[in-house]
């Protein structure tokens, strides 16, 4: 385990702004990067706000409220826990940032687990948008939430799982500098209760061997990803 919050968070975090700079500039969203924070913006998603350290400079801070109060949806991912927005209209959830250190090996999915090329990006997208979900892009709208430019991204990869020779799953990752981040880990509503999510994941685990993973884990999947060997870091700030 990469242990102190010290060592693993900063990690986690400079995934998620390479996730958000790479959807972001898909869908041609409007990407700035601040010492303090990234800051997307643009579309169905509004304001969506990494930020990247423990003690953002006053200037960011008054900037990004000011942004806030302007935006109509905002969201601000702080896992650091250092950025008060209660005078804002926003509210806090706590999400906890999960980190696996070039665990043990896992066995082989049971189920056909296939990386994503063009002809099936629509099958994953629609999984992800309607099951996740991704409200801000429901109804689903092909190449919206997930365009094709995506996939040309360094480091990004996308992945299909099958059940009985339908769609039942999907997730996207994106490495970068030894670390690999997984999002958006999705089983569609049909076939859950199969251990879908599971075999998905070691086949994700698999093509991330050697590498420090990192997540944030939704309340339904931290059973799922505590058995996998990931540990929690900090529960972050998600402000919404």
């Amino acid at each position: 385990m990469v242990g102190r919050v010290t060592d693993a968070l900063p990690l986690a975090v400079a995934n998620a702004a390479s996730l958000w700079t790479a959807v972001g500039t898909a869908r041609s969203n409007r990407v700035e990067r601040r010492d303090s924070y990234l800051a997307v913006s643009g579309g169905p998603l509004g304001l969506r706000v990494v930020m990247l350290t423990a003690t953002p400079s006053a200037a960011d801070l008054a900037e990004l409220t000011a942004r806030v109060e302007e935006a109509d949806k905002a969201l601000v991912e702080d896992s650091f826990n250092t950025v008060d927005l209660s005078g804002t209209r926003l509210t806090t959830r706590q999400l906890p940032v999960m980190v696996r250190d070039r665990g043990p090996a896992l066995p082989a999915p049971t189920l056909p687990v296939t990386k994503v090329d063009r002809p099936t990006l629509d099958t994953v997208e629609a999984i992800v948008v309607r099951d996740f979900p991704l409200p801000d892009f429901v109804p689903h709208r092909p190449g919206q939430a997930l365009p094709a430019t995506l996939l040309a991204h360094p480091g990004v990869a996308m992945y299909l799982i099958t059940c009985d020779g339908t769609p039942a799953g999907a997730c996207l990752t994106i490495t970068e500098n030894g670390v690999g981040g997984i999002y958006w880990v999705t089983t569609a509503a049909e076939h859950r209760s199969k251990g879908v999510a599971r075999q998905l994941m070691h086949a994700v685990l698999a093509d991330m061997a050697g590498l420090t993973v990192t997540l944030t884990a939704a309340t339904a999947g931290r059973p799922l990803y505590d058995s996998l060997g990931f540990e929690v870091v900090t529960p972050a700030n998600w402000w919404v």
